[in-house]
């Protein structure tokens, strides 16, 4: 089978429900946010149970009739947890800097804040499941977490913003 199918040439593309969708609706915009992130997160690296999650999030999105993992969130709270419980706290705004891994989780941060505005959207449109949106909101906060943390255990010290 080949990867081009032609069915999309008109601006529109396929669902899992079938439908056809335009691809500038706000479902797919949001689908296409989560995929950025996700493609990002695999140069990042070592992320892939993420990375299935947010497939899961995107074929649910589309009509897939799954299910997300309900301990997914829960995961990445405990893992924020344990790392926030090794660095000194944060009482500052910081500058995005720092080792070339952390400055890649910086920035797939900022891609997870997107998804999820993306995300916000759409109530109005369909009815999501909320643990969707509560996943992207603390995906977003891991991967921040996890990029204070790589610079910590590399001992690269955090420069504080100043007005």
């Amino acid at each position: 089978m080949s990867v081009y199918t032609k069915t999309g040439d008109k601006g529109k593309t396929g669902t899992f429900a079938g439908k056809r969708v335009s691809k500038s609706s706000k479902l797919i915009q949001a689908i296409g946010a989560i995929d950025e992130l996700n493609s990002y997160l695999g140069i990042v690296g070592k992320l892939s149970d993420i990375q299935k999650n947010l497939f899961t999030i995107n074929s649910i999105l589309s009509g897939a009739k799954l299910n997300f993992p309900k301990n997914a969130t829960k995961k990445l709270e405990r893992e924020i947890d344990e790392m926030e419980s090794k660095m000194p706290v944060l009482v500052n705004f910081i500058i995005y800097s720092g080792t070339t891994r952390a400055v890649k989780l910086y920035y797939a941060r900022a891609l997870a804040r997107r998804a999820e505005r993306s995300l916000v959207v759409l109530p109005k449109l369909l009815i999501i499941n909320t643990s969707l949106l509560i996943y992207l909101n603390r995906l977003s906060d891991y991967l921040f977490t996890l990029a204070r943390f790589t610079n910590f255990k590399k001992k690269v010290k955090e420069e504080t913003w100043k007005a």
